[in-house]
């Protein structure tokens, strides 16, 4: 009975690691036919095109691979510029703790993936009493950098 119990709570943490990204305030998700390695490479591919660049990269799988463990892909990358950090500086010290703003690339379980963000206006909201203006441009011009990279990145 014990055995049962460990293999089952074993199947639970797969099965909870390999659920979808739910809809979230603030978030964009995007389905793609694309596996998640070919989604990784098209983010690559659709930044080098872009307005801005990728600036940090995290990836529990690659880690947990390098342990002997599989779980579902996932990476994040972190997307800036160094001409928004000092726009976002000038207009809000405490903004800066946000940057860079990250795009998550996950993959689901029928071999398809999902590439998901949180808005750069959702992001740097809580600090647009501080940033004023400047803030809130930034921020709106970001979403669009960030719409054009993960549309570019998801398409067929």
């Amino acid at each position: 009975m014990h055995r049962f119990l460990k293999l089952l709570a074993i199947l639970m943490l797969f099965a909870s690691s390999a659920q979808a990204l739910e809809p979230r305030e603030g978030w964009v998700i995007l389905q793609s036919e694309k596996s998640f390695e070919d989604l990784v490479k098209s983010v690559n591919t659709a930044v080098e095109t872009s307005e801005i660049r990728i600036v940090t990269q995290a990836s529990a799988s690659a880690g947990a691979a390098m342990q002997g463990i599989t779980i579902p892909g996932n990476r994040v990358f972190g997307l800036y510029r160094n001409d928004y950090a000092r726009r976002m500086l000038d207009a809000s010290i405490a903004a800066g703790i946000e940057a860079p703003i990250r795009l998550y690339a996950t993959e689901n379980a029928d071999g398809t993936s999902t590439l998901a963000y949180k808005t750069p206006s959702h992001v740097f909201a809580p600090y647009f009493d501080e940033g004023g203006d400047a803030l809130r441009g930034l921020a709106a011009e970001l979403d669009g950098v960030f719409d054009a990279v993960a549309g570019a990145a998801v398409a067929d």
